[in-house]
C-alpha cells in the first residue's frame, strides 16, 4: 500500500489532487513506487530474476520502468508517469519531482555507476534525458526536453540540447538570476545562413569584377 507521507507530497505538489482516496487508487508514479518497493527488497536478497519480473509488471500496469537496483529516496513524485525509465544505478534522493517522459539512463561506456544522481528537490521536466554518471545537485530544475551530458549545480536551471545552465536560484532569498542568454538553435542557425550569404555575395561580387577586367573595352562595347 501507499505510504501517507507518499500521498501527502504529491498532494502537495500537485493542485489536480483532490483526495487521499484519489491519490491512492488513479496516481500511477504512485503504483510504480509500491512495486518498486517489492522489486528492491527481492533485489536486495539477491532474487535478481523474481525482482525484475515485479519491475516489468510495474512497466507493464503504469508505464514507468524503474530498475530493481535503483536508489530512490522518500516523497519522490512521478507525475503522469508514461514512458519514465530509470537505470539500475540510478540515485534519487528526496523530495524528487520526476514528469512524463524522463529517462535517467546510462550511455553504454561505463562500468559500475553508470546512471544518475539526482539529488534532494530537483525537478525533471517532461521529456528530459539525463545520461551517464552525472549529478543533478540539490534544488536544480532541468527544463523539458533537455539533454544533460553533464553536472548540473545546485539550484541551478538547466535547459537546451545539450543542457546548459540558464539561470541559478538562491536557496535563502528565493532570488533569481541569469547565467546566460536562453540558447536559440534556430537563431544561430539563421544567423550562420545569412553570414554564408554574405560571404557568397561577396564572392561573386570579386568573380564579376575580374570577368570586367578581362574583356576588351571594345567587346563591352
Amino acid at each position: 500500500m501507499p505510504s501517507t507521507e507518499a500521498i501527502r507530497a504529491i498532494r502537495e505538489r500537485d493542485p489536480a489532487a483532490r483526495s487521499d482516496l484519489e491519490v491512492a487508487l488513479t496516481y500511477p508514479g504512485l503504483h510504480a513506487l509500491a512495486l518498486h518497493r517489492v522489486a528492491a527488497w527481492l533485489h536486495r536478497r539477491d532474487r535478481r530474476l523474481l525482482a525484475r519480473l515485479v519491475s516489468h509488471l510495474g512497466r507493464q500496469t503504469t508505464g514507468i520502468e524503474i530498475h530493481p537496483g535503483a536508489t530512490v529516496g522518500r516523497r519522490l513524485f512521478i507525475d503522469h508517469g508514461m514512458g519514465v525509465v530509470v537505470g539500475e544505478t540510478a540515485v534519487i534522493g528526496d523530495d524528487v519531482t520526476i514528469y512524463q517522459g524522463v529517462t535517467l539512463g546510462g550511455t553504454g561506456k561505463e562500468r559500475g555507476k553508470r546512471h544518475p544522481t539526482i539529488e534532494d528537490g530537483a525537478v525533471v521536466g517532461v521529456g528530459a534525458k539525463v545520461l551517464g554518471a552525472v549529478t543533478v545537485g540539490r534544488g536544480a530544475k532541468i527544463g523539458a526536453g533537455a539533454v544533460v551530458l553533464r553536472d548540473v549545480p545546485p539550484f541551478t536551471t538547466a535547459v537546451g540540447v545539450p543542457a546548459r545552465a540558464v539561470a541559478w536560484t538562491d536557496p535563502t532569498s528565493g532570488a533569481r538570476g541569469r547565467v546566460e542568454r536562453l540558447p536559440d538553435p534556430q537563431r544561430d542557425t539563421v544567423l550562420i545562413l545569412l553570414q554564408r550569404i554574405e560571404e557568397l555575395e561577396g564572392r561573386v561580387r570579386d568573380l564579376e569584377g575580374v570577368r570586367q577586367e578581362s574583356v576588351p573595352p571594345e567587346v563591352l562595347v
